[in-house]
């Protein structure tokens, strides 16, 4: 794999040595208020001439892949992001801000490859965090069997949120056209557990929507689009396909 162009720079006699450490400059870049002074602090971070230690380096790496990442520069954050996973620090993170990368570039079995190998590498802890995610792009793009097998492993794996990876099963067996008579229980213990909120109305809209309670869809697809309207540009970028499949479904409603 060719390496970024993005490294510790190297020794120059000539330079003046930095009052700052890159420590200094990731909090600096952790606490940026635009994409360019997190990108700014990043690089000042990553040319101090002395060497690295592996975790500062890769965290700030992904404030530089974040940069990229909040400006559309997709590519550039692809590149910065397979660039830190070179270091072997918090593999399974670098390979979800990989797979978002891949997907803002329309890569999308780059991005699954990327997805699967969170699940594979990352901690137990976030096993069934990754095995969602994983399923919930396969269910964007229409790949509904394989959706059902990540989101129903992600919902033996989960805990707190089991909820919400079971209704995102039952709203894939729904979308294949499967039967789901337990449906409407799923429904309720979503809507009645902390992760039914933020892209848990999603779900609950997009399964209301199935169940034809045509009120409850609106009220929970019109709430997840306004969160999305107010949301940080990371977050909104990665939702990008739930927002176009909510809105989709909103306007669906409003024509019937």
């Amino acid at each position: 794999m060719a390496r970024s162009s993005i490294a510790p720079a190297p020794a120059n006699k000539g330079r003046p040595k930095s009052a700052l450490t890159p420590e200094d400059y990731l909090a600096r870049a952790l606490n940026a208020r635009s994409p360019a002074m997190r990108a700014k602090q990043a690089r000042l971070g990553l040319a101090i001439r002395a060497p690295l230690e592996r975790t500062t380096h890769a965290m700030l790496l992904r404030q530089l892949y974040m940069a990229h990442y909040e400006t559309r520069r997709f590519r550039r954050a692809r590149e910065v992001a397979l660039q830190a996973l070179e270091l072997g620090i918090m593999v399974d993170v670098l390979h979800q801000d990989a797979a978002r990368a891949c997907v803002g570039l329309d890569l999308q079995d780059e991005a699954i490859g990327h997805l699967r190998l969170a699940a594979r590498r990352g901690p137990a802890s976030r096993r069934a965090f990754h095995l969602w995610t994983l399923g919930s792009l396969l269910l964007l793009l229409g790949r509904h069997v394989e959706a059902i097998g990540c989101l129903d492993r992600a919902a033996r794996w989960g805990t707190t949120d089991r909820p919400l990876y079971l209704a995102h099963a039952a709203l894939a067996r729904l979308a294949r056209g499967e039967p789901v008579p337990d449906a409407s229980d799923l429904f309720e213990r979503l809507e009645q557990a902390p992760c039914g909120q933020g892209y848990g109305r999603y779900v609950l809209g997009q399964l209301a929507f199935h169940l034809r309670r045509w009120d409850e869809a609106k009220r929970y697809l019109e709430a997840f689009v306004e969160r999305i309207a107010q949301a940080r540009p990371a977050m909104a970028l990665s939702l990008a396909g739930e927002l176009e499949s909510a809105r989709t479904t909103l306007a669906r409603m409003r024509s019937n």
